[in-house]
């Protein structure tokens, strides 16, 4: 490897990918996949790749231009993420490094150590000083109902799968409870049943809820109130038998500190893209090895697997495949594990094809 390896170029691409069930949640639904696709270029032949979910098409062009405009920024700087992270974070102080800002500078990150892996050689984990295992994976679905969410529910444990995630949040406890009873009579009582309600409720209904939800055998309760109300998460916890979970929307270490600090969770799962890419996550995995708080991930799964393999608490890694038309099956699930291999980098490989098929 060269001793110091510079970066020559950024391209930015998006594309809406088609998903096969919509991610139906309390707050509103995500009909499909938008993302910003990140190619690092470097002077060594090793590009990083990288991609950001946006969450809504209309966030496709300001994130993509955003990533664009770094490009200034980071070419002819040495191909060391710490330095790159630096800079960025530098940059935007005065604005604040959140929201968009946050997802395009992530973004960059992510494909640093991409490159950087693969300049080496390494798969992403063994650069980071682990080694690829498998690990244990949950099945991620939607607000789907009864008949859905019992034939997805059937399927994932059929699959091997140990722990299911459903959404709910419905406009009565009367039919988050059909729904969970539903799935639990399809899959048994070896199968984990997750649930999340994506900030749907007020701390006294998440409250009364939850304290029904104790006695249907529940894992943990996810994001039952406002994720910045960490005060509220708190009360909650406090209230109920059920684990709490939440740490999707914290943007950066920073606020991952602050909902620690107030007790909020019981457990964590930071978004890679929000953490701040790898970066990030590093830091985000001291905060809960310290705090004693079992790490699991959202999204981003080709990713995150390399990252909890080096999380000392780590916990679940979240099936959702949000980029599965547009990369190489590098990711693979049996019997309920996530199982990585030896590709250099974080196994993001494009497929070209299926890339411009999408392109928007």
């Amino acid at each position: 490897m060269k001793s110091e390896i510079k970066i020559t170029g950024l391209r930015a691409r998006s594309v809406n990918v088609p998903l096969e069930y919509p991610v139906k949640t309390a707050v509103g639904t995500v009909a499909s996949s938008p993302l910003v696709l990140i190619d690092l270029l470097t002077d060594s032949g090793a590009a990083g790749n990288a991609y950001v979910f946006t969450y809504t098409p209309l966030a496709l062009k300001p994130v993509r231009n955003m990533v664009e405009e770094l490009a200034a920024v980071v070419t002819g700087m040495p191909l060391a993420p710490f330095v790159i992270d630096q800079a960025l974070q530098s940059r935007f102080r005065l604005i604040g490094n959140t929201g968009l800002v946050r997802m395009a500078t992530a973004g960059i990150d992510m494909a640093a150590w991409d490159a950087l892996a693969k300049a080496n050689g390494l798969p992403l984990v063994e650069l980071l000083g682990g080694k690829a295992r498998p690990l244990p994976a949950y099945d991620s679905h939607s607000m789907d109902g009864v008949d859905l969410g019992t034939r997805r529910a059937r399927e994932a444990s059929g699959s091997g799968f140990k722990a299911i995630k459903t959404k709910i949040g419905y406009a009565t406890l009367e039919e988050d409870l059909s729904v969970i009873r539903a799935i639990r009579a399809a899959v048994g009582s070896d199968v984990q049943i997750l649930v999340d309600y994506n900030q749907g409720l007020t701390v006294p209904e998440a409250i009364r809820r939850g304290r029904v939800l104790e006695q249907e055998g529940i894992s943990w309760i996810e994001e039952p109130t406002l994720q910045h109300d960490y005060a509220g998460h708190a009360s909650v916890r406090a209230a109920l038998n059920i684990p709490v979970q939440m740490g999707e929307n914290w943007f950066g270490p920073e606020e991952m500190a602050k909902a620690i600090a107030a007790g909020a969770s019981d457990l964590c799962m930071p978004d890679l893209m929000k953490i701040g890419g790898v970066s990030g996550w590093l830091r985000g995995s001291a905060l809960a090895e310290q705090a004693g708080l079992p790490m699991s991930s959202h999204i981003f799964q080709e990713f995150s697997a390399h990252l909890l393999a080096v999380t000392p608490t780590c916990h679940w890694l979240e099936k959702m495949d949000l980029a599965g038309p547009i990369l190489e099956p590098v990711l693979t699930f049996k019997d309920g594990m996530a199982h990585f291999g030896q590709t250099p980098g974080a196994g993001i490989v494009w497929r070209e094809d299926q890339v411009e098929r999408f392109a928007v």
